[in-house]
Formats: C-alpha cells, structure tokens, sequence
C-alpha cells in the first residue's frame, strides 16, 4: 500500500512495501517524532507485523532474536538523536554472529544539523564499521527517478544484509516536516499517473515463506526439483548465481570436485593431488573434527554432514554444547562431548594430540581446547562460508570457505584412496536400495565421480547381499580390539574396531568412562547446585525446545555438562561479542511467534536487561526463564582476581540483594523459588503456550566454584 498524502508518507511507504515484497515480516518500533513517517508506512502495511517497544536497547535485542531464529532480517526504526546510539550493542553482536538487521534510523535534514537544532547528533556513519552497509538516504522527493532510487536501494540493502556474510545494514533516513500526513495535492494528484504493478515488477521474495535460509534471493529453494538436481541440470539461471556450466565436457559437479569454481574470496581448494587437502585427510588416521558454536537453519542437515564426514574420515567430532550436534547425538556415533575435562587429563591429552584438525565455524568456548590446539599444533581447517578470520590462535591454518554441507557431499563424491574405501566398507554393483547423495551425472565414466553402476558413492563398494544400506553411516572393518569389546561385553554399541583405529578409539573410551562418571556424581546430588541444572536441563526438556543459554556461567555449564541426546533441543546465545547486554529481550525474540522456550541466565544477567519485561505487552507466545541467583557474578569465582579480597567482592562480584519476587511483580510476570530437583523437574515437563515466568534456583556461588575446582580435574581421572 503506498500512502500518496504528502512526499513524507509516499517515501515511507516505499520503503516498507519494497520491504514487504521482498520477505521482510517484522518490524521493531520505537517512538519518537522524526521518525513518524516510517513508523506509519509500517504501522499501515498489514503484512508486516509491527512491535512498538519503548527502551531502544531492547527493542534492538529482541529484533536480533526474532532475525536469529529466522534468518530473515528484522527491520529496527527510531527518532533521531541519542536513540539510535542506543542500538550499537545490538549491532555490534548482529556483526560478530552474523546476524541480519536492518536498522533505520531517522535524521534531521543537513540544514540543522551543526546548529543546536535539538535531537541532532551526527549519525553518519554512526556504527564505525560494524554494518556490512551504510548508507544516508537522499532527502526524499515525489518524482518518478527518486521514487525508482529509494526502491533500489532498498533492495540492495535488503541483499546486503544477508549476502556474502549475514550482519547489520544501516540506513539512515533525513526528513523535512512535514513528518505528519497532511495533505500536499502536487503529491496526490501523482496517484492517477503511478503505475503500482510496473513499478514493483521484478521484485521477489529474497525469503521463500517456508525457508528462512540467508543469504540467497529466491535461489535453490526446493520444491520438485531439489538444489542439487538443478545444479546438475543447469536449470537455475536466477541471479546472483551465473550460468551453471549447461553441458559440454565437464559437468558442474565434477568441476565442483575438482574445485573449479571461482567464488571469492576462498582460496584454492581442494584442488587435487598429492597435497591436496582430501587426500591429506584420508590418508591420517590421527584427525579430529571441531564442531563450535553454531545456529544453522537447518539443524538436521547441518548434523548429517558433520556425521558424514566423521564416519568417511573415522575422526571424532569435538561438540560444543551451544552446537545443536548434542542434540541429534544418533546422527553422530563418533560424538565427542567431554573433550574439555577430558584435556585437563595431562598424560591422555598428550597421547591425544592430533595431526589435522577440521575446525567447523568458531571455535567451542573451552579454554582447555584452546590451550591444548597451541600447544599441539595441528594443521588446522576452518569451515566457514563467510569472510570472517576464525583464528583466534594464529596457528598453521587454512580457511575453506565453503558451508559444511558443500563440503560432506565433496568428500561423497571423491573416491578413496583404498579399494576398500574410507574405514574398509566395500560393497558391490549389485547392492540394492542403497541411497546415494548425488546420482550419476552421465552415462560416461568419470574419474572424479565414479558412476554408481561401478562402486556406489564415490567408490564405496558393496556386497551383493547387502540390502538397505544407509549410506550415512558406514560399518567399521572387522576385527576384535582389547580396549573396545563386542555389544554383549559392554563395547560401543557392538561396533568392532581393528587395532588400527587405536586414536579414534581412545577418545571413545575416554567419552564413555568421563560421561558415566559425571551421570553418577549428578545422580547423587540433592542439594540445589548450579552446574547440575545444565546436566538436567539436557534430558528432561520437552523434543524441539527452543533455549537461549545466557553468557559468563551458564554457557561454560553447558560446555562442560550438557548431555548428548536426541531431543533435537534448539540452543541460542549471544556468542558474537559475548556480551550480557540485551540477554532478556533476546531471548524473547526468540520466543516470539515461537515453540514455548527457555532462557537459562544468572542474576546479573537478567538484572542487566530488567526493561525487556516491558516487553512483555506485545511478546506472543511463553518463555520460561530459569534464574540461577548465586547473589553476583559467579563465573569471577573461577578466576585468579577471587583470591584478592577487598576489591573482589565489591567490584567483581557485586552483588545486588535484589528480590525477584518483588521484581516479577512489578512487571507481572509469574515466579516461584524452586526447592528441589523433583519440583524442577516437575514445572519444566509441560510449558504453556503464553506468558514469561521465573523459576529461580537460589545457589551459593562460592560453594558452586569450589564444586567445579574440586570436580573438573577429578572427572578427568575417571573419578
């Protein structure tokens, strides 16, 4: 709907139709005066859901959430002046994690502007170089070439929020008075001359209403035909993507194998040969994978590969807690969840050290992981699609930009180096109901991608007997190992190793030993402790529930504690900047329109962001918080600057007194004081469909870190 009153609302609504039409569905309000016209342009568009929030800072935290559980960028509009400084955390985390926004702020024109005009603060440029785009908006004007400007514009924003690397856009919007829609008929009477459908031709959704998968316009999206099938049949022509390579001698996935594509800004991959990176891989049996802190979209996929890829290379895969890999622990039987108590074993983590390392996004929090790849020095890969450096170690590493999932179905398709293939399964051509990835891209052979006709996926052959083989996970060889016994006699479920996966299956022994030996030590607490409630968390929370994990303590919890299941749990944090600011309102971005979710957060935490319970009014859907209040900043505990007290209680500590149950009041949230384990367990087996409530655990956080100094190390000795 375009708004022809005056120049104001006829630029405004412009702005938010192009917006509309191209997928955006939220919008995140603010008051003020200066930006009245984009506040309603979109209070008017009907297809955008409109939120007023009154605090700046958490309106820019709750659109980060809602952009983090969708992918789709969230448009965040406000007055001109100190409101929109108010947005720079929010931006500045949007960046780090990659996470799109669009951020319109509104501006005084440039003649008050340097004159004490009032609410004037120089915005150009306001963020430093945090958005992936800047730009000022040209002063608006009713006339057909600056109506096309602003449209395009927008639309470049729009892709650049998304497109090569997900992050922030900045736009900011000068306007005249009047900011109000009173009527100029110069400007109505250009209704009757304006063609609404011409002027919109052309533009597409850059998000399908079924996907939220940034960056791409409408590219790849599904339906009859999947993104591989069009690939291999060249069908897809929509830009940005350029001609797939529509016939001739080389297909496109064998000109993807042999690396022949030229997308910047990645460096030559895999290109082949002796020294080419997969053949490097196959060929060393002392590799590991590292899974960081990741919020795919899709999480099934996403796991799939990484299990692919661990069981054609036979590597275990390091899993951070805030990965949804511990989630889905049954795509993955190489998961490995205690790698940080395991490495504060020094004689195993020696024994341990790896040669290479696939490191998949950022690395997992653990210090004691950190540490110990310094300290070893494997040569490192870092799998990421974005430009982003991902070395906060500086060590011998190379950057594949490429996602994890490009990357399982490369490593599909190349053959081993072995007859018997990637950890001994051989099958042959008579094999049935095996379901390859990717079929055969020609009647021809090709000695890139072997025809499944001659050896299945990638060379992998087959028995003729064998029926409905999965090719997800691929048998270990034959042969009885003295450190793995067979299922009957307590092995890894009844796989068999050779001795000659010795590596592989020391992490695995580790794993078992460490994970039942916490599962004991957990199982006879009674008292209320803070590291237990991450271990609890991760068995008893209902399938599929959305939890954002608060900074400081709680995400190292869940790094140390948080075990593997199948309840495809959804994990979201702040991992960007790792920041407690804006923790509340996230987390009830999230929440919003969403299943019944969780928050996990401390008392300093929550008491930081108090003013997103404003929010409370206009959130759809429910939210439980789990309070842990230990009376402070727990996590300082566990730092050396505990020992010196004073200053440490007073200034690091800083413990507030506050009483929660007064502080819901105010807002009128629910809360309750949780007791016990029993009445936890309780309150979180069934979540209602609406409204925020606090459980809040009272623990004592010097009793708490002592349990962990005392604990970590001892877990590592299998005690």
């Amino acid at each position: 709907m375009l708004d022809f009153r005056n120049t104001n609302t006829l630029w405004a609504s412009i702005i938010a139709e192009t917006l509309q039409r191209l997928g955006l569905t939220t919008a995140v309000i603010c008051p003020g005066s200066r930006s009245a016209p984009l506040t309603i342009a979109f209070a008017q568009n009907k297809l955008i859901e409109t939120i007023p929030i009154l605090d700046e800072r958490s309106a820019s935290f709750f659109a980060l959430g809602i952009a983090k559980k969708s992918g789709v960028p969230t448009a965040l509009i406000c007055t001109s002046g100190t409101a929109a400084a108010n947005f720079y955390p929010a931006i500045i985390e949007a960046r780090e994690s990659r996470i799109p926004l669009l951020i319109l702020t509104a501006d005084r024109p440039p003649e008050l502007r340097d004159c004490h005009a009032g609410q004037a603060i120089d915005q150009i440029k306001l963020y430093g170089n945090y958005p992936n785009w800047q730009a000022e908006l040209a002063i608006p004007a009713a006339s057909i070439g600056m109506l096309d400007y602003v449209r395009q514009t927008i639309v470049y924003a729009i892709e650049r929020s998304t497109f090569p690397t997900p992050g922030p856009v900045h736009l900011n919007i000068p306007l005249r008075d009047p900011l109000v829609p009173v009527s100029d008929i110069a400007v109505e009477s250009l209704e009757t001359q304006f063609d609404i459908a011409d002027f919109f031709a052309g533009l597409e959704p850059f998000f399908a209403a079924e996907t939220s998968t940034p960056p791409s316009p409408p590219l790849l999206r599904g339906g009859e035909r999947s993104a591989v099938e069009s690939i291999v049949a060249a069908e897809t022509s929509t830009p940005p993507s350029p001609p797939l390579l529509r016939g001739g001698e080389r297909s496109a996935i064998e000109s993807i194998v042999a690396a022949e594509t030229s997308t910047p800004p990645s460096p030559p991959l895999l290109r082949g040969g002796e020294r080419s990176a997969i053949e490097q891989w196959q060929k060393c049996s002392r590799g590991i994978i590292i899974a960081g802190v990741a919020q795919p979209e899709n999480a099934e996929k996403y796991c799939s590969a990484i299990g692919k890829i661990s069981q054609l290379l036979n590597w275990p895969v390091l899993a951070e807690g805030l990965s949804p890999l511990r989630n889905r622990a049954q795509l993955n039987p190489h998961l490995i969840s205690t790698y940080d108590l395991i490495l504060r074993n020094r004689e195993l983590a020696e024994k341990l050290t790896p040669e290479i390392a696939i490191q998949i996004g950022d690395l997992p929090t653990s210090k004691e992981l950190r540490n110990w790849l310094e300290k070893t020095q494997p040569k490192r890969y870092i799998i990421d699609p974005s430009h982003h450096n991902l070395d906060p170690l500086h060590g011998p590493t190379i950057h594949l930009r490429t996602s994890i999932e490009n990357l399982a179905t490369l490593l599909t398709l190349v053959p081993p180096l072995t007859k018997g293939g990637l950890g001994g399964v051989q099958t042959s051509a008579t094999t049935n109901n095996i379901s390859p990835q990717i079929p055969p891209l020609t009647k021809g052979n090709s000695p890139l991608v072997p025809p499944l006709t001659k050896g299945g996926l990638g060379g992998v052959q087959t028995s003729a007997t064998t029926n409905n083989i999965s090719p997800q996970i691929l048998p270990l060889t034959k042969g009885n190992s003295p450190h793995v016994p067979p299922l009957t006699k307590g092995g890894l479920g009844g796989v068999l190793i050779s001795p000659s996966h010795e590596y592989i299956q020391l992490w695995h022994n580790t794993e078992t030993q460490i994970r039942l030996t916490i599962d004991r030590n957990f199982a006879a607490i009674h008292n209320i402790i803070e590291p237990k409630v991450s271990w609890l968390l991760s068995q008893i929370l209902p399938p599929a529930t959305p939890i954002f994990i608060s900074n400081s303590m709680p995400v190292r919890d869940v790094e140390f504690f948080w075990k593997p299941n199948n309840l495809e749990i959804k994990p979201f944090f702040n991992r960007g900047a790792n920041g407690i600011d804006g923790t509340l309102s996230t987390a009830l971005g999230v929440a919003h329109r969403n299943q019944s979710s969780i928050l996990l957060t401390g008392d300093l935490t929550l008491l930081h962001d108090t003013n997103g319970f404003l929010i409370k009014n206009k959130f759809v859907g429910h939210l439980t918080i789990i309070l842990i209040n230990n009376n402070g900043g727990g996590i300082f505990e566990m730092l050396p600057v505990a020992k010196f007290d004073p200053p440490f209680e007073e200034f690091f500590a800083t413990p507030q007194d506050i009483n929660f149950a007064q502080l819901c009041a105010t807002y009128g949230v629910e809360h309750e004081i949780i007791d016990d384990w029993e009445q936890f367990k309780e309150k979180l087996s069934f979540l209602a469909n609406n409204r925020i409530r606090v459980l809040e655990l009272q623990t004592n956080r010097r009793t708490d870190a002592k349990w962990r100094q005392d604990n970590l190390s001892k877990f590592a000795q299998g005690s």
